[in-house]
């Protein structure tokens, strides 16, 4: 049996793409914790260029970051859905999406959420624009991909999840049922996914954890605001 293991965090929603690519697709491995403020040697080893999770180890050769990693179980395992479309255009549009999502969607919505006055609106303008199209993509369809659970479905999971919670925290009105009823019932169905919600970190203990990143922007904010500089 080929040797799996992957290098992650329970919080993290990139680790989180990968967990779900391989239980869709029936693959066993090896979890194996990082502690992303004090990185085992074995990580640094195994990702030395940007020295960060995920990492999928495969037979004892890694592969990094979530979007290549995907590609890779897709490729290399066979059985169980297929997580990109077969066609070749499709399959372009498919890259397209996660692009999006991870150079625009998530930078934009952790900004709405991490920032203050005017930069926060800006973030919240522009997470609103980028979901208005990712609202377009569903038009009648389940998930991104059709009827079944695909790529851009993956990557999306930190909307589906890790959003909603900051969105509570923070008080916004950023992604509502009012607004993007689609991505509201695309929500609904991902996480009520077998694989999805047995595998999703607990809601209390994430919930936490943003709770304190939440105290510590707002704490630097306040410090920036009030003449004392960038905080060290």
């Amino acid at each position: 049996m080929a040797e799996v293991k992957l290098y992650g965090w329970w919080s993290s929603p990139f680790t989180h793409r990968i967990e779900v690519a391989l239980k869709l697709k029936g693959v066993e491995y090896e979890f194996i914790s990082e502690d992303v403020r004090n990185k085992s040697p074995s990580l640094l080893k195994y990702n030395p260029v940007l020295k960060k999770i995920p990492v999928l180890v495969h037979n004892g050769k890694p592969i990094c970051e979530s979007l290549v990693i995907l590609e890779y179980i897709d490729e290399t395992w066979e059985v169980g859905p297929s997580l990109l479309p077969k066609d070749p255009y499709e399959r372009a549009m498919v890259r397209f999406w996660a692009k999006l999502l991870d150079e625009k969607c998530f930078p934009a919505m952790r900004n709405a959420f991490l920032s203050i006055g005017e930069e926060q609106e800006k973030a919240k303008e522009e997470s609103t624009e980028l979901l208005k199209f990712l609202e377009g993509t569903l038009s009648g369809n389940k998930f991104f991909g059709g009827d079944t659970i695909g790529m851009v479905d993956i990557v999306a999971n930190f909307i589906s999840y890790w959003f909603i919670i900051v969105q509570e925290l923070a008080g916004l009105q950023v992604l509502t049922k009012e607004k993007f009823p689609k991505l509201c019932e695309w929500m609904d169905e991902y996480l009520n996914s077998d694989i999805i919600r047995e595998n999703l970190p607990h809601k209390d203990k994430l919930t936490a954890i943003y709770q304190a990143r939440f105290l510590d922007a707002a704490a630097a904010n306040a410090a920036v605001a009030g003449g004392g500089g960038s905080p060290k």
